[in-house]
């Protein structure tokens, strides 16, 4: 029995101590989530849905139709304001055939500045954390650069067109609000049409044909999978060796048994403890009990190699997935060994509940 005693409590003394080590130079927690950008698809016109192009759960790819607004009060909207400036060109004695095709490309080449700015906007953000590569990012910054200079050129056409109207027509005050008023009918039409920002889903689709969409109210849930990243929260205990781009294990319940490399991206200096109002005085959290709860902080583990896109070593992606992750934070190989060692069971252990 004291043989037994001693070695219990021997055993559990150096469980303790490995606790308290591992505690420091591998933490390791499972409270984590798997997370995605989730876009609210908000139309900027209002109208019914004319056409319902995707389905709940359908994967998409960026630029993919989501979904179709009735064009025809719009299209009705462009021809009274084409009308419009034919009838007001006409008083001064001029055409404005040239001025409406130029006016479109304006259109045209702004709306796809925008596009491709919003697009390189997310791009340049993966690139700097390694998710997109160079090449890709380049390519987007030179399609980036050609659209300026096509809107540059659209304008160039669009003002030799109102020059050609003559002096008198293009002072006119009438033909230059036409001309406004053309451009925002076609600007109104383009925006009946929603598209895919990335690559991703639609979740929780509760709308169908014949929906009234009202501009600026959300009208479906998009999750954008072009960005996956694991977000671990940590003690302070945790992260307090915790440096960017430290290696990490990570395992999902999704995938039991299956271990997947991670590195830190960014950790979080600030969590909240409670809402305070400006101008409060600061106020402690209350604690129940002899002990405290630890705070935790959330830090951002990004997954490379398991990027949308990579079909050989794609997954399937769950937001708000549960995880489990082991931060490895020295070159100490007996805590790393025991570190894969505890991850690999929990990576098991998690899928028995």
């Amino acid at each position: 029995m004291k043989k037994t005693t001693l070695l219990f409590a021997t055993v559990s003394l150096l469980l303790f101590i490995w606790y308290l080590v591992a505690d420091r130079f591998t933490p390791y927690t499972s409270n984590a989530r798997l997370k995605a950008v989730v876009v609210d698809v908000v139309p900027q016109v209002s109208g019914n849905v004319s056409a319902l192009a995707v389905s709940n759960g359908q994967v998409v790819r960026a630029g993919d139709l989501l979904a179709r607004i009735d064009p025809r009060p719009f299209a009705f909207e462009v021809d009274q304001a084409r009308s419009e400036l034919d009838s007001a060109s006409q008083e001064v004695g001029a055409s404005s055939a040239q001025v409406q095709v130029a006016q479109a490309s304006v259109t045209q080449a702004q709306i796809n500045l925008d596009n491709l700015q919003v697009q390189g906007a997310r791009y340049f953000t993966l690139e700097k954390e390694g998710v997109v590569s160079v090449a890709d990012a380049d390519s987007l910054r030179a399609r980036i650069a050609a659209a300026k200079s096509q809107l540059v050129a659209a304008n160039a056409d669009l003002e030799r067109a109102r020059q050609q109207l003559g002096q008198e027509g293009a002072d006119n005050s009438r033909i230059r609000a036409a001309i406004a008023a053309l451009g925002e009918a076609q600007l109104h039409l383009e925006w009946t049409d929603l598209y895919a920002p990335a690559p991703g889903t639609v979740v929780d689709l509760q709308v169908a044909q014949g929906t009234y969409a009202k501009a600026g109210q959300p009208l479906m849930t998009f999750v954008s999978f072009e960005d996956v990243w694991v977000e671990a929260y940590l003690t302070e205990n945790n992260i307090a060796r915790i440096n960017v781009g430290d290696p990490v294990a990570i395992t999902l319940d999704l995938y039991p048994g299956r271990i997947f490399d991670g590195v830190v991206s960014s950790f979080s200096i600030g969590a909240s403890v409670g809402t305070q109002m400006a101008g409060d005085l600061p106020k402690p959290p209350e604690i129940n009990g002899w002990m405290r709860d630890p705070q935790r902080f959330p830090v951002r583990i990004r997954m490379p190699g398991y990027e949308v896109g990579n079909e050989t070593a794609d997954i399937r992606r769950m937001l708000n997935g549960q995880a489990d992750v082991v931060v490895y934070t020295g070159d100490s190989w007996i805590l790393n060994t025991l570190g894969a060692a505890w991850i690999r069971l929990m990576s098991w252990l998690s899928y028995a509940y």
